[in-house]
């Protein structure tokens, strides 16, 4: 049975080089083998987390007037409140049961001070995983990050709210998808539904594990590093029991790089395989899959 193996970073921020390459060795194997982690000591002080998580519920418990106020309006800004139902990660399937709130750096200035410090805090360890992805395919080690210094990240408050009435045929609270940048970080509370899909097929639950941060990789580093890194279809499901009764909420952030960039298949991917994909500007990406889910 596959399972997401849990990684403790501190071996790589804190530790001597043998350590560190243990740290870059478990981490390039996680991500060959099934694109999540789950990780310890990340660096982001459980404080923090939960005043996010504070903030979250009460920006959902808003009347809905008021969050429509910030809707999102379009795939080119990727900002603003999406209501329940509007977006469909599966697009052969019915609208998503949650809502969420996505908030790019610019807009964190107009928020809690929390949320200012959370985005920070994630890009900084965005930047440490790009470092430990780089020297793990064989790359100078700030290879990665120098691709992703413009902060094009997207901060997303998620909210699933309890069951109402009966889902339609094939709706679930988030449908079977991939994620389009180059990693996410993902925090989710104790009403789990996450599940991940294994390259046998078989859907295993991601559960929340305390003080550990999920992190998955995404198309782009799929496409740059030829599918040595796999971007992991996942979705969350609608629980079977009394957690059906009860809101779901997660954050997550979504590392992308810079919009000129391209994504083209890394040289130490190729070692006599040819690249699976074209180049492409990790811009134009983003927009093509925006449009395909709302």
């Amino acid at each position: 049975m596959v399972t997401i193996p849990i990684i403790d970073l501190s071996a790589f921020t804190r530790s001597n080089a043998t350590n560190r390459q243990a740290v870059v060795k478990q981490i390039y194997q996680a991500c060959h083998e099934i694109g999540f982690i789950y990780l310890q000591n990340s660096g982001i002080s459980k404080d923090l987390i939960e005043q996010v998580f504070s903030y979250n519920q009460s920006f959902f418990k808003q009347p809905l007037e008021v969050k429509q106020k910030l809707a999102w309006s379009d795939e080119f800004c990727n900002t603003g409140y999406v209501a329940l139902e509007r977006e469909r990660l599966d697009p052969n399937k019915p609208g998503d049961l949650k809502e969420a709130f996505n908030v790019n750096k610019e807009g964190t200035v107009r928020m809690d001070a929390s949320i200012v410090a959370f985005y920070d805090s994630c890009t900084k360890l965005a930047n440490t995983i790009l470092q430990i992805f780089a020297l793990a395919l064989e790359l100078p080690e700030d290879f990665l990050t120098t691709k992703h210094n413009q902060y094009n990240h997207t901060l997303r408050l998620l909210h699933y709210p309890p069951l109402q009435t009966p889902p339609k045929p094939g709706q679930v609270r988030a449908g079977e998808h991939s994620d389009y940048g180059s990693i996410t970080l993902l925090f989710q509370d104790e009403v789990s539904g996450l599940e991940v899909r294994t390259r046998a097929g078989e859907w295993i639950e991601a559960a929340a594990i305390p003080d550990t941060v999920i992190v998955n990789t995404g198309d782009l580093m799929q496409r740059w590093t030829n599918h040595v890194f796999c971007s992991t279809h996942h979705r969350v499901m609608i629980p079977n029991d009394d957690r059906v009764n009860q809101s779901r909420y997660s954050i997550a952030f979504f590392c992308h790089p810079n919009d000129d960039v391209e994504i083209a298949c890394l040289q130490s991917c190729q070692k006599g395989k040819s690249p699976i994909y074209p180049p492409i500007l990790a811009r134009e990406y983003l927009l093509q899959r925006l449009q395909a889910t709302y």
